[in-house]
C-alpha cells in the first residue's frame, strides 16, 4: 500500500483510552467481508451464484476424477482446497471490477487507487487545484514522480505543466511523468491506472528514491483533501491564506 509523506510537525498525543476505542470501533475482517459480499451483490446479483457455481464444479470435478482414478480421499481435499480458491479468485476480481466501476467519474477515485498501490510509493493528494474540481496528485517510486490528473482534460494540461515545472526545480533530472485518468482520448480509465503505474520503468533506486522525497519536501505543502471520492457536486476546498495576507 502507498504511504503518505510523514509529517514534520509535532502532533499532540492521543487521549488515555483513544487507541482502545478505535481500534473498537474499526470493523473486523469478517465484519468488512459481510460489507463488501452485500456490496457486491447490490451492484451485481449474479457475481456470488457464479463464485459459487464454479466452487461447486470444480470440487465436483475432483471427486467424481478421484472416484475415478481412485486415491479421492486425497484428491476430495486438495480438489475442495482448488475450488475455493478458484471461486474466490472470481469473487476478488468481481469485486475489483465493481469498485472500479463505482469510483469511475468521481473526484478524487485516482488517489483512492494510488493509496491502495503496492510497492514503495508514497502519495501527496491535491498538490495543484482549481475552483472548477480538476485536482493533479503526487505520486513518487521508482520510476521517478507521476503526476495524476483527473478533471476536464484541456484546464488539467496547464495544471500538470505548471506542477512539472515547480517539481523540475528540486527534482533535477529525475523523469516526471504524468497521467490523465479518464475515459477520453489520451487517457488512462480509471480500471487501468494502477497497471499503468506498474508498467513505468524504475529509473531509481531505493537511495535516491528517498532522497528526492527529501527534496520535494522544500516544495510548499498541499492542500487538504477529504479521504476517498467526493460526493458529485461537492466544491473544492480553499486552499490555506498566506500569512499576512489579511488586511489589504
Amino acid at each position: 500500500m502507498a504511504k503518505k509523506p510523514k509529517d514534520t510537525k509535532a502532533t499532540a498525543s492521543p487521549a488515555p483510552g483513544a487507541s482502545g476505542d478505535s481500534a473498537q470501533q474499526k470493523p473486523g475482517r469478517l465484519k468488512q467481508f459481510g460489507m463488501v459480499v452485500r456490496v457486491v451483490h447490490r451492484q451485481s446479483p449474479r457475481t456470488i451464484p457464479i463464485a459459487v457455481g464454479i466452487f461447486l464444479a470444480v470440487a465436483a470435478l475432483a471427486v467424481v476424477g478421484g472416484i475415478l482414478v481412485g486415491g479421492w480421499l486425497y484428491w476430495g481435499p486438495l480438489g475442495f482446497a482448488v475450488a475455493f480458491l478458484a471461486g474466490f479468485f472470481y469473487f476478488t476480481r468481481a469485486t475489483q471490477r465493481i469498485q472500479y466501476q463505482m469510483l469511475d467519474g468521481q473526484l478524487g477515485a485516482a488517489m483512492a487507487v494510488l493509496d491502495n498501490m503496492r510497492g514503495d510509493w508514497t502519495t501527496e493528494p491535491g498538490v495543484s487545484a482549481n475552483r472548477q474540481m480538476d485536482v493533479v496528485h503526487r505520486a513518487v517510486g521508482r520510476p521517478g514522480v507521476v503526476l495524476v490528473g483527473e478533471g476536464e482534460p484541456a484546464r488539467l494540461k496547464g495544471l500538470i505543466a505548471a506542477e512539472k515545472k515547480k517539481v523540475a526545480r528540486v527534482a533535477y533530472n529525475t523523469p516526471i511523468y504524468d497521467l490523465q485518468v479518464g475515459n477520453g482520448e489520451s487517457q488512462v480509465p480509471i480500471a487501468n491506472l494502477q497497471r499503468q503505474m506498474i508498467k513505468l520503468p524504475r529509473n531509481l533506486d531505493k537511495g535516491e528514491v528517498a532522497e528526492l522525497r527529501y527534496r520535494l519536501k522544500a516544495l510548499p505543502a498541499a492542500m487538504q483533501m477529504p479521504k476517498g471520492p467526493m460526493p458529485k457536486g461537492a466544491r473544492m476546498p480553499k486552499g490555506p491564506k498566506a500569512p499576512g495576507g489579511g488586511g489589504r
